[in-house]
């Protein structure tokens, strides 16, 4: 699963324009698209934590794509952001596979705190805090900790560290990494990772991240 890499699908410029950059500020790398046949195109190739979903969408409809992933077996979690307020709507999108509902105007933080408590359930964990071995992550504050002691570090080193705890134990290949650090309109440099990695050795110890060479990374469960 990328790491808090979401999609957004909303066709009003200003709102989606809003939107993404509110996401991003509050963490996620959030890609924009403004209608329901390019996400239906796009959930197929790329990997994402979560979906926004508005429903009044062109080429297709928020709905009849939401039935579509669900019939398909895709169980990503999908956030319902729309400005149909009836009961009736509201009951349409749950039982049709959405994981939440919001009603148009929203409050941008409560929007991260809803994706926040989606991208936990899906992962299993129940916790809002990411805690492996003596290293805490809050996903919320942004903020982490070893030993109890507060660690700085950077948005893209965040952003790392974030997935590979969320997925400890596991191996996370560079190309995961790169997904979860760059959108669509942000060239990927060639060793950033890399170098990222090295940081955050540097300041969590350096037996905590294994390199796997020609594989991946793993974060060490103990």
């Amino acid at each position: 699963m990328a790491a808090m890499r979401i999609l957004l699908v909303e066709d009003d410029e200003l709102l989606g324009d809003g939107l993404q950059a509110g996401l991003r500020h509050c963490g996620f790398q959030a890609d924009w698209l403004r209608d329901g046949e390019s996400a239906r195109t796009a959930l197929l190739s790329e990997d994402y934590a979560a979906v926004v979903l508005d429903l009044g969408l062109p080429r297709l409809d928020g709905l009849a794509l939401l039935r579509i992933l669900r019939g398909a077996g895709n169980n990503i979690p999908v956030l319902v952001l729309t400005a149909r307020d009836a009961t009736t709507d509201k009951v349409s999108g749950l039982d049709s596979g959405a994981d939440d509902y919001l009603v148009k105007p929203v409050d941008l933080d409560e929007v991260a705190a809803r994706l926040r408590a989606l991208i936990r359930r899906a992962g299993g964990q129940a916790a809002p805090m990411l805690s492996v071995g003596d290293v805490e992550l809050d996903p919320a504050g942004r903020r982490v900790y070893r030993d109890g002691a507060p660690v700085e570090l950077p948005a893209k080193e965040f952003a790392i560290l974030e997935m590979l705890m969320r997925n400890a134990g596991k191996v996370i290949s560079r190309g995961q990494l790169e997904s979860a650090l760059y959108g669509w309109d942000e060239g990927v440099e060639s060793n950033a990772v890399e170098v990222y990695i090295h940081h955050l050795r540097r300041k969590l110890g350096h037996d905590r991240i294994r390199t796997l060479r020609g594989i991946g990374y793993l974060f060490e469960k103990t």
